[in-house]
């Protein structure tokens, strides 16, 4: 059961780690809508869902904050320097909130990677989906909370 829609956006803490620098709830409501991903090391899915990501970051970097929750799936996933090596190799530069603990997760109530959760700019949640894929389904709900018109 994740979030509900119309939640509001939890506390962003409880990290074992940040890496990319740290954000809190605060900074992240008022000014712009927020993206935050769950991702993990062990999870295929979410290596072939990241160079779109990174693609959406990139594209929405002026409109969009996007926040990077990795949760581990298991004792290996738990490794530091595994979690940044994955990260840059995989181009995160976003901020990485690491769980190791699962705070962050179950203020989310997500079991999925990889999960993506939408918050319109007074943190109310807006989307949320999971799994590989839907990109555009993303694109078009981020569009729609920043009140653009579809791209043609």
């Amino acid at each position: 059961m994740a979030l509900k829609l119309r939640s509001e956006m939890p506390e962003i803490t409880g990290e074992t780690t940040w890496y990319n620098g740290e954000v809190s709830k605060e900074d992240l409501i008022g000014e712009k809508p927020t993206l935050i991903h769950f991702w993990s090391v062990s999870c295929g899915l979410c290596k072939e869902a990241m160079p779109n990501v990174n693609e959406f970051r990139d594209e929405y970097k002026d409109d969009l904050n996007v926040v990077a929750v990795h949760m581990p799936r298991s004792e290996k996933d738990l490794d530091l320097d595994q979690i940044k090596e994955v990260a840059d190799e995989h181009g995160i530069t976003q901020p990485i909130f690491v769980d190791n603990e699962h705070k962050l997760t179950d203020a989310f109530q997500n079991e999925y990677v990889p999960a993506y959760y939408v918050f319109d700019k007074d943190g109310t949640l807006r989307h949320f989906q999971a799994g590989g894929g839907g990109m555009k389904m993303l694109t078009k709900r981020v569009n729609r909370v920043l009140g653009r018109n579809e791209k043609k």
